[in-house]
């Protein structure tokens, strides 16, 4: 038996056993990180660069990029470093550290959630989105997500660690997270800390989003002329792919049943939850929106004329 004050170290979950596929590993998540970070890249510098991108909706996808970048960089570096090293253990601040920084992800979602209160004014409410989304309550907006997905992954971090730990120090993810710390757990208490991250951090942002929604496509659908509705629905589907994407796998990743848990299951599914998303976001938001391609392409022919 230990406890959290005696555990110096945590053993994360290897992916494989073999040096082969470790290293084919490492060279997949090298290439998945690279991704992440040209693409957001691109799109913050994109955004950063073109004042016609200057608006609300383009300035959340630009903390978005952020968070993403951020997310991804949390993870990945070490499990790249742990398969081509061979190497599975992580220290206990570390470990601390790495649950925070990821748990920020939660200020994703909060800002997720204010993009689908933008979509919603742009389209139900058109002649006050000037008025409700100018650029100083954008600010508030974005700097309310930030602030309060640090104080969320503060809250839960230091309730998480405040746990007494006395199932050893093997966690069966890639990474430090939450559910996998508190299976570590010898007190009951945390059915009561998965309840509250639900409640906290899900529940209100996904009826938020789901009412914004119903109210969007009351409004797409009393658009009498089909390009109409097809225009004002398709500034919705970059933004509505993102969101079920980071609904379906985190709300899989903390509320599934136990009888399903596996550690391939847990595995693959954490994958999708902490590595594809901030991956496909820049691709899904680019292929979907013809400002950000011309963008883009004015920001390449500005890229060219300047080494000529």
């Amino acid at each position: 038996m230990s406890n959290s004050s005696s555990i110096s170290q945590f053993f994360l979950l290897a992916f494989a056993d073999r040096w082969e596929l470790q290293l084919l590993h490492f060279w997949l998540f090298l290439g998945i990180y690279l991704a992440a970070l040209l693409g957001n890249g691109l799109i913050i510098t994109t955004i950063a660069c073109d004042h016609h991108l200057h608006t609300p909706m383009y300035f959340f996808l630009l903390n978005l990029s952020l968070l993403d970048l951020g997310s991804i960089s949390t993870t990945l570096p070490k499990a790249m470093a742990n398969s081509l090293w061979d190497n599975t253990d992580i220290f206990y601040k570390g470990c601390a550290a790495q649950l925070f920084f990821f748990f920020f992800i939660t200020a994703e979602f909060y800002l997720l959630t204010i993009m689908s209160y933008d979509r919603y004014v742009a389209i139900c409410k058109p002649l006050h989105y000037g008025t409700l989304l100018g650029s100083r309550a954008c600010v508030h907006m974005a700097a309310a997500a930030w602030g309060t997905g640090f104080l969320t992954a503060l809250l839960h971090t230091a309730n998480t660690f405040s746990l007494p730990l006395c199932q050893g120090s093997s966690l069966g993810q890639f990474f430090c997270e939450i559910p996998q710390i508190l299976k570590l757990s010898c007190s009951h208490s945390y059915l009561r800390e998965l309840g509250l991250i639900v409640v906290s951090v899900y529940f209100g942002c996904f009826v938020f989003i789901v009412v914004s929604y119903v109210e969007i496509f009351r409004a797409v659908l009393r658009i009498p002329s089909e390009q109409g509705r097809h225009k004002a629905f398709s500034t919705c589907l970059p933004h509505l792919a993102v969101v079920s994407l980071f609904i379906s796998t985190g709300i899989f990743v903390y509320l599934k049943p136990p009888s399903i848990s596996s550690p391939s299951l847990d595995l693959v599914v954490s994958a999708l939850y902490s590595m594809v998303p901030p991956a496909v976001n820049p691709l899904i938001y680019s292929m979907r929106n013809q400002e950000v391609k011309n963008a883009l392409k004015k920001l390449d022919v500005w890229m060219i004329f300047q080494k000529d």
